[in-house]
């Protein structure tokens, strides 16, 4: 919203300015954090902070920056309730409950976010049993945080304020079971209360009613058998004994869950959300914590300690991935299992990553949502047009559900898409050869592919590559052996002659061919193989195809002359009208080389062509 001024520059107020500036800077790079952070302060400061006589441009102005920074972000916990606190100034309770709400959504499990946003209802609400439905409901969002003492501590007192000593005793209750940083002091206070509340509160009706039956069968002790029995008192105080025991042996197990968790918990030295990456330590000890809980084999302990992990490792794609794996093996979990997808591929894992969006779109193929899996590879090549992993994804997707024809459809019309550059095009024109060769079992026909297109991709690495590759792999016989080594000769003499791969490649390539050459080659082969050697790897005075190709004549001896003009160097011939376009003289003889040429601003010496060589 940046037009949101009709100022002129010259009369624009200091923070108006700054907030332009700031949002030209996030507009332009949306993934610089430290640019919505400025952002943000600039809307703050808007008008000298923002309240309810604020103008209705700096209000829409500063909201639009909170919703564009908390949709990138939605994690950072600490700016929704910055959020809050805003709408709350301008709007009131209803709006601040609004953000609160979107809040809790995006990042359910933030200790944090549940505790002050229960802190905000407790203050604005006279409902004690809104507020309490509100605390349920993020009990059951983040109870089971190791650091959920915070929340613990504000429900209770919620409850003190109310002077309801039987729902603190629930509370207590529900504690005491989990393994938490303070669980010792939750326990204290149970077995304090517990003394003096009725034993229906402190027990199960069937577990106490087992308890009593316990006592009454027992046989009274030396002193009580001088008695004709026992009073309801003495019963009382002998079952407040067993339940206190029975709880004791709950602080027991409890301890001894908290100890074993603690090995990891110590650990996390962020267990927040943030942009900048984790060391490797840090990985590790999420790793080996999440292995830890499945061994354990508590489903809710796992699921939650995913969440937490995936607050703190967003960015992490392994984790989504392992997540959803582990999510999978458990039995009617699909629509987890797809929202835990979505949330990787809509909002955490940079759209650079495609691979857990392709496996998002497995997953639903899977289902038997076809069409939401071709929407998927769709989206991915909106943002990333020509990407060669999804089109191929997408080529198969189609060749499953439809056949082989489809799948050609997608990479002809991939191919003839102006968004696909030449090097997608080689890849994909291979890929196209490749469903003939294997699916089709047609390589006559995947041959056409590869000789009619050939000369559209002579710097197509990955064009080559498949090509050699697909004439080496051919079947063969003592019978057509021969014919296929022609073939495969053909193609090496392509790539050597006519191809523009770096020199790097072309030799790599050249070695498949030579060790072809000694292990399935004829009479004749050692010959080829040695000259092949000398060619490759020899001195770069004896390759004579390398020098052909360095020449602008195409002539192995116009390089000889320059060799011998020029210090055994092979030099670079100047073309006076390309300096004058403002071309690199350099850029032929890199590539060549396989290297990456000067760029174009740089300074060209006016030296001569001697000086040149000896550079």
């Amino acid at each position: 919203m940046s037009d949101y001024m009709t100022s002129t520059a010259d009369d624009m107020k200091p923070e108006f300015a700054e907030y332009e500036k700031a949002n030209r800077a996030a507009s332009e790079d949306p993934d610089d954090f430290d640019a919505w952070e400025k952002l943000v302060r600039a809307a703050e400061a808007l008008e000298g902070g923002l309240n309810r006589n604020s103008s209705p441009q700096a209000i829409a102005a500063t909201r639009s920056v909170f919703d564009r920074f908390l949709a990138k972000f939605p994690l950072l916990f600490g700016y929704w309730k910055k959020y809050a606190d805003l709408e709350f100034s301008i709007a009131g309770t209803e709006a601040a409950e609004m953000v609160y709400e979107r809040g809790v959504a995006s990042i359910t499990n933030s200790v944090d976010l549940w505790t002050n946003y229960c802190g905000f209802k407790v203050e604005t609400s006279h409902d004690p049993d809104v507020i309490r439905e509100l605390f349920e409901r993020g009990a059951n969002s983040v109870g089971l945080d190791f650091l959920a003492h915070p929340f613990w501590d504000k429900y209770i007192e919620f409850e003190e304020r109310l002077e309801c000593e039987d729902k603190i005793v629930a509370i207590l209750d529900r504690v005491i079971h989990i393994p938490m940083h303070q669980y010792a002091r939750y326990f204290e206070r149970f077995r304090q209360l517990a003394q003096s509340r009725p034993l229906e509160e402190l027990l199960p009706a069937d577990t106490l009613a087992q308890f009593r039956q316990d006592v009454i069968a027992e046989p009274p002790s030396a002193v009580q058998a001088m008695k004709i029995e026992r009073g309801e008192l003495e019963i009382e105080r002998e079952i407040r004994v067993r339940i206190d025991n029975f709880h004791l042996e709950i602080f027991s197990r409890t301890q001894t869950e908290t100890t074993k968790r603690w090995t990891y918990e110590s650990e996390i030295k962020r267990p927040y959300f943030h942009v900048n990456e984790l060391d490797e330590p840090q990985l590790v000890n999420w790793r080996k914590y999440l292995d830890f809980e499945e061994v354990e084999g508590d489903f809710n302990r796992i699921s939650f300690l995913y969440e937490r992990c995936l607050v703190t490792c967003a960015f992490y794609d392994e984790f989504w991935y392992r997540y959803a794996r582990w999510m999978s093996a458990q039995e009617g979990k699909e629509e987890e299992v797809r929202n835990v997808y979505q949330r990787a591929s809509m909002t955490f894992v940079p759209m650079t990553r495609t691979g857990v969006r392709l496996q998002y779109a497995h997953f639903e193929e899977s289902q038997g949502r076809v069409d939401m899996s071709r929407a998927i590879h769709e989206a991915v090549l909106e943002h990333l047009p020509g990407h060669i992993e999804t089109i191929v994804s997408w080529a198969n997707l189609e060749r499953r559900q439809g056949g082989l024809d489809e799948a050609i459809a997608i990479y002809r019309a991939q191919i003839e898409s102006d968004k696909c550059d030449i090097y997608a095009k080689g890849a994909l024109t291979a890929e196209w050869a490749r469903l003939l060769w294997k699916v089709k079992g047609n390589p006559e026909e995947a041959r056409q592919v590869y000789q009619k297109n050939q000369h559209w991709y002579l710097d197509s690495r990955y064009f080559w590559i498949n090509y050699l590759q697909f004439e080496m792999e051919q079947p063969t016989s003592a019978e057509t052996e021969a014919a296929n080594g022609e073939r495969i000769r053909q193609v090496v003499e392509d790539i050597r002659k006519k191809s523009h791969l770096p020199p790097m490649t072309v030799r790599d390539l050249t070695h498949f061919y030579m060790v072809y050459l000694l292990e399935r080659g004829g009479k004749d082969s050692a010959k080829e193989y040695l000259l092949l050697d000398r060619e490759v790897n020899g001195p770069f005075s004896v390759q004579s195809v390398n020098k052909a190709k360095l020449a602008e004549d195409g002539k192995e001896s116009t390089t000889d002359r320059r060799l011998m003009m020029e210090n055994g160097h092979p030099g670079v011939e100047i073309d006076e009208a390309a300096i004058v376009r403002g071309e690199n003289p350099y850029t032929k003889y890199f590539q060549q080389q396989g290297e990456q040429p000067v760029p174009v601003n740089a300074q060209v010496s006016s030296n001569s062509d001697t000086e040149m060589g000896g550079w």
